[in-house]
């Protein structure tokens, strides 16, 4: 899709939250949309601000990106935009209710929709209805593709001759495609070539060239697709290092994903994300779903013949002291790089990559 312009993004009072984390991927840059302004309730009159290792502060003086309250303060003033995006994940998929007039009014102003959410806008009669007589469009990006456009995997992955790093997680939503994200540009700092295949909406909304949407593809297509999308950014950019964000988890029971990555990718190592502070899998703790440590992750990790190169951690919700700890003590009981990609960036990571694959 040839999509591309200027666009604002509907967080709907989430922004502070790990639900509006497409909107902080956009937020965070994009090569797609120039996000020129958030539209969320519990902010507005405030301004984003990203500092340069991507953390994001909300201010009050003027910054980076303004927030307005809703769609009709944002009509008021004087910027202008070619595309409104659903930035936040709802509960089962669905556009929550009290964003519909937000979309409804966007569309009704010429302004065209980018859907990330599982519900497929252009199946609602009424929206549909409004983008067509308002002669703007609605983008679902999560339609899954028709079956005869799928690929099946087919060994190609073997052709790929350059370093496969993939970011897995201990857990869901826990910035496995900003730290790939991260990596790639410290790599571009020092004058390294790499690339980041895409595997979710928001990768594909940032404006990565090669991927798909796992959890949009039909389950017998998943490896070949993934496939398809490494080894086609494999022979168009020919990087040093390939890196690709993952999904979910290993052992998350709502969704366990990840051997896709290790098997039918053949990756070459492996960035674990972890947050330290979080028990349970994320939205199960009424059903004790605790989360498995580290060092057995690493095992299980391990046992698929992987090697973890490298911890990230997530740092939300820590004071300064209790990162410092939990990475000084990752890294003695492990014996394992741990790096605060957010927090201190990700300088040294090179010589990681370098020392492990390129070594003479």
């Amino acid at each position: 899709m040839k999509i591309k312009g200027n666009a604002i993004v509907l967080t709907n009072g989430k922004l502070n939250t790990k639900s509006a984390k497409t909107a902080h991927g956009l937020i965070r840059g994009s090569k797609r949309f120039n996000i020129v302004s958030v539209i969320d309730s519990s902010f507005s009159e405030k301004y984003v601000h990203v500092d340069k290792n991507g953390k994001i502060d909300l201010k009050d003086s003027i910054s980076d990106i303004p927030i307005y309250k809703d769609i009709n303060s944002f009509l008021h003033s004087s910027l202008k935009v070619d595309y409104c995006i659903i930035g936040v994940a709802s509960a089962g998929g669905l556009l929550p209710n009290d964003m519909r007039q937000d979309v409804i009014l966007s569309l009704k102003s010429g302004i065209s929709i980018i859907n990330g959410l599982h519900s497929i806008l252009n199946d609602d009669d009424e929206l549909r209805k409004i983008s067509k007589q308002s002669n703007v469009k609605i983008y679902d990006i999560r339609g899954s593709m028709p079956r005869n456009e799928l690929t099946f995997w087919s060994g190609k992955i073997y052709d790929v001759k350059v370093p496969k790093i993939v970011v897995l997680g201990t857990d869901c939503g826990l910035g496995k495609r900003t730290t790939a994200k991260l990596i790639v540009e410290n790599l571009k700092k020092n004058n390294i070539k790499s690339d980041m295949v895409y595997t979710g909406q928001t990768g594909w909304m940032q404006g990565w060239e090669h991927g798909f949407i796992f959890d949009s593809t039909l389950n017998d297509f998943v490896s070949g697709e993934l496939e398809k999308a490494i080894y086609e950014c494999y022979v168009a950019k020919k990087p040093r290092y390939i890196l690709i964000e993952g999904q979910a988890a290993l052992r998350n029971p709502s969704g366990p994903c990840g051997s896709e990555f290790l098997i039918s990718a053949n990756v070459d190592g492996v960035v674990l994300q972890h947050s330290p502070k979080r028990k349970f899998f994320d939205g199960w703790e009424h059903v004790n779903a605790v989360m498995p440590t580290l060092d057995s992750e690493i095992e299980l990790i391990n046992s698929y013949g992987k090697e973890v190169i490298a911890v990230t951690l997530n740092t939300q919700g820590m004071t300064n002291q209790e990162k410092i700890f939990h990475k000084e003590l990752i890294s003695k009981d492990l014996d394992i790089p741990v790096f605060l990609p957010i927090d201190e960036g990700l300088d040294g990571f090179l010589e990681i990559l370098e020392n492990k694959f390129y070594e003479n």
